[in-house]
């Protein structure tokens, strides 16, 4: 029995995220009746249903949401090794570097410095990301290799750059401001800002604790979060370097002894073997020093 091809893989999605088929149509931008044909072919050739088409609107299957699922995971494989592929045939490309700014910012321009000094090594293409996008768009191909904090590992490699401290951002009226040195403890009940898109590592990194959900004000970026602080309606864990860039009369600082340091990494995709990358985790280390233990 021949296997569903790539096409019709790309159609079921379409029919399976928007369970509507003139939308899907259009979407795709084709005619209905030849997508209604497609998916029935799919059908066929599976063995299954993959609709339920009993109600008003169409509803996946239990075979549909699997393959639902998997064609997801398929097309994207797909999409990510066709867009590495064009870069990589590109003449006289870069090696795309991906960062968040901020803590990442000076350890980048050392990395520049190093890394230039290379001989044979590309050039640098920086693009700056938001929080929690590195990994994803070092797995999408969009980047080579990220420098990152916070992040899903899967399906990625790492090198642990540099560690720094980690201290509590406050109000200057918390109660927490009148101490010199807090504890990880001290912060329990204290709300923590939930950032947008929501990720895996928040709660621990904004708190120290990852099995309390957060329940803060939701912030988008750095700005955000120091005027939800400012304003009481949240306690957050930040690098210390991120405090001495951001100095403000509304917001103190203070060293929580007890908390897990922040974590600087390289990451890039699992079992590359590309000499430009690794150039760049080369030139990474000679940039950060030699990190402190965790």
């Amino acid at each position: 029995m021949p296997e569903p091809e790539i096409r019709e893989l790309r159609y079921f999605r379409a029919v399976a995220e928007e369970l509507n088929i003139t939308r899907a149509a259009e979407r795709l931008g084709i005619a209905q009746p030849p997508l209604s044909r497609a998916i029935r072919r799919l059908e066929r050739r599976l063995g299954v249903a993959l609709l339920d088409r009993t109600g008003p609107r169409p509803a996946l299957t239990r075979a549909g949401e699997t393959l639902a699922e998997e064609a997801a995971v398929v097309l994207g494989a797909l999409e990510r090794a066709v867009r590495r592929t064009r870069r990589a045939g590109r003449p006289g490309r870069g090696l795309v570097v991906t960062a968040k700014p901020g803590v990442a910012t000076d350890l980048l321009r050392r990395i520049g410095e190093r890394f230039r000094a290379e001989p044979g090594a590309p050039e640098l293409q920086i693009v700056m990301s938001g929080f929690g996008e590195q990994a994803d768009m070092v797995r999408d191909g969009r980047a080579d290799v990220a420098i990152a904090g916070c992040f899903d590992g899967r399906g990625l490699d790492t090198e642990l750059l540099a560690t720094e401290p980690r201290v509590a951002a406050l109000a200057p009226a918390h109660r927490l401001a009148a101490r010199d040195v807090l504890d990880i403890a001290d912060l329990a009940g204290e709300p923590a800002p939930r950032w947008s898109p929501p990720g895996v590592v928040d709660r621990d990194y904004w708190l120290g604790n990852p099995d309390r959900p957060g329940d803060g004000p939701v912030v988008r970026d750095t700005a955000q979060l120091l005027e939800v602080v400012a304003l009481s309606r949240a306690v957050a864990l930040v690098p210390a370097s991120l405090a001495e860039r951001n100095v403000r009369p509304d917001v103190t600082y203070r060293p929580v002894r007890d908390a897990a340091p922040y974590r600087t990494l390289a990451l890039w995709q699992e079992g590359s073997r590309s000499p430009s990358i690794a150039w760049f985790v080369k030139a990474a280390l000679d940039g950060a020093g030699t990190p402190e233990g965790p």
